[in-house]
């Protein structure tokens, strides 16, 4: 069952919501509440006075059309760059420069210190620049082997 009756977009593109009691809500956001250990689970959709107006376990267990909706808006918020190829690091001390191929192009970034890339379960790093971006690698054992060698320098 929906927590919601329905969700729409409206002519400028902004999610619209009725709740469950019927009253349509403009502008809504939608905000995960594990954006990295659970980001399919735990969605909330919240008006434009920041109150909660609906909860939503799974993104799973919504209908397609409204799960759609949600991942759409939700990729078009969240922005964290998937670390592809490590294609050079000038040092193995930090803070050393990274220059990295990613799902959004290639970037360059500053590892501070070894701190700055955390593990995480199922084999995934995510690691965060001098600047405050937040890279992920979403399987460090299914990088190339040059790519591996780098990492684990650091690891």
């Amino acid at each position: 069952m929906l927590p919601f009756q329905s969700l729409s977009r409206n002519a400028f593109g902004r999610l619209r919501l009725t709740d469950a009691q019927g009253r349509e809500h403009a502008d809504i956001s939608v905000v995960r509440a594990h954006p990295i250990s659970a980001p399919d689970e735990g969605v909330s959709l919240v008006g434009s006075d920041g109150h909660e107006l609906a909860w939503i376990e799974s993104l799973s267990a919504l209908p397609s059309t409204e799960r759609e909706l949600l991942t759409t808006e939700l990729a078009s918020r969240d922005f964290m760059p998937t670390i592809q190829h490590i294609t050079a690091v000038s040092t193995f001390s930090t803070p050393s420069q990274w220059t990295v191929e990613t799902d959004r192009g290639e970037t360059v970034f500053i590892l501070k210190t070894e701190e700055d890339i955390r593990r995480l379960p199922d084999g995934r790093l995510l690691i965060a620049s001098s600047h405050g971006l937040q890279l992920m690698i979403q399987d460090r054992f299914a990088l190339d082997r040059p790519s591996r060698k780098l990492l684990e320098r650091f690891l």
